[in-house]
């Protein structure tokens, strides 16, 4: 899918970058963000996350989870590397190069209104929600 052709789709986007189709906290997010739709919709808002899964992965994984939002696939990374999104992590004591769990609130044309970097899935849909309605 092409991000462009999104963005004009509606006033704001929300796009949220994630590590992984089908683990916990990635279906966690996703599952907090479709039961908002509505919320963030009468704000003129929607939702598209965003992974280096195939399309084919996201389709298993809206399928299996009920998902009512858009995910792209950016397994080249482009989209990650513009948004800057790519560093280091730690799990376990080790460090590694990954998916740093972030948000991004876009105008139509693409500009970064508002961002949450490093965030934890948890919770975030909602404090997106409560932060964009004050």
């Amino acid at each position: 899918m092409n991000l462009t052709s999104l963005l004009s789709t509606s006033p704001q986007t929300l796009l949220y970058f994630y590590p992984k189709d089908n683990t916990p906290g990635c279906t966690l997010e996703a599952q907090d963000f479709t039961r908002l739709v509505p919320d963030f919709a009468k704000l003129g808002i929607q939702i598209i996350g965003v992974s280096k899964d195939s399309e084919a992965s996201h389709e298993k994984f809206c399928n299996k989870h009920s998902l009512g939002i858009t995910l792209i696939s950016d397994e080249s990374g482009e989209l990650h590397e513009q948004f800057g999104v790519i560093g280091e992590k730690k799990n376990y004591g080790k460090v590694y190069v990954g998916v740093i769990r972030s948000t991004f609130l876009l105008d139509q044309s693409g500009n970064i209104v508002k961002e949450w970097r490093n965030v934890k899935a948890t919770g975030h849909a909602e404090k997106v929600l409560r932060e964009l309605t004050k």
